[in-house]
């Protein structure tokens, strides 16, 4: 994954600290003080992750993170907003957000989530023969090395979460994974929001496999977690 970290903060008096701080953690730290200019930025390439404050002067974040999302699955988006609730957290995910942190917030704090979504997405820039060759040549093939995953010949985009749930899912594919189980491992021990982000984020998993025709889906277990079964009858 790129190293560049995209900073799209309007305010000076956070933004020229936390550009000092990445800097001196050897990222390579850009800053843009508008919305519109910042998904110019990432449409351009290279970054990894944007670092994206919610209250912007032109669009709002929320925007900025659709209109990111509808080009570029990839990129690792880090919310900031000084908005309270529950609902704002949801809504922020929903739109694909990886993470979540309200302001005030301290440095320590958001490295530690900067890391964090920057290993979910995993090494730079993977072969496009990492699975070329893993699994059949149908059905759905989850690369967690490449963290890559594909429906037949077709890649599916995902965001990190999106992917990381898939993942466990499919290491025991056939059994439920619990909701307790995601939540602990897909989402670290600082995100102290509702459970419904992971209902949200499986909502997000289940339309695009759909929409990419893979014959596996995840069931519900009500109460319990969630399933990823094949779709094929059982013998």
């Amino acid at each position: 994954m790129p190293r560049t970290v995209l900073l799209v903060e309007d305010d000076d008096g956070i933004a020229a600290p936390l550009l000092r701080t990445l800097e001196r953690e050897g990222y390579d730290a850009e800053r843009v003080a508008e919305g519109l200019p910042a998904v110019d930025r990432v449409r351009e390439g290279d970054v990894g992750v944007m670092i994206l404050d919610l209250g912007l002067p032109d669009i709002d974040g929320l925007e900025v993170c659709r209109r990111v999302r509808a080009f570029d699955e990839r990129v690792g988006i880090l919310v900031l907003t000084a908005r309270a609730g529950e609902l704002d957290r949801v809504v922020g995910l929903d739109v694909g957000a990886d993470d979540y942190l309200a302001k005030p917030f301290g440095l320590a704090e958001l490295l530690a989530r900067l890391r964090a979504v920057m290993r979910r997405q995993g090494p730079e820039n993977p072969a496009p023969s990492a699975t070329a060759d893993a699994g059949p040549a149908t059905g759905l093939r989850v690369d967690p090395g490449a963290r890559r995953v594909h429906v037949a010949e077709r890649e599916v985009p995902l965001t990190s979460k999106e992917f990381d749930v898939l993942a466990l899912l499919d290491e025991s594919r056939g059994d439920v994974v619990t909701r307790t189980r995601l939540m602990d491992e897909v989402w670290d021990e600082n995100w102290y929001g509702s459970t419904k982000t992971l209902d949200v984020t499986v909502g997000r998993l289940r339309q695009k496999l759909d929409d990419a025709g893979s014959p596996d889906r995840v069931v519900t277990v009500r109460g319990v977690g969630f399933r990823l079964e094949d779709s094929a009858p059982d013998a």
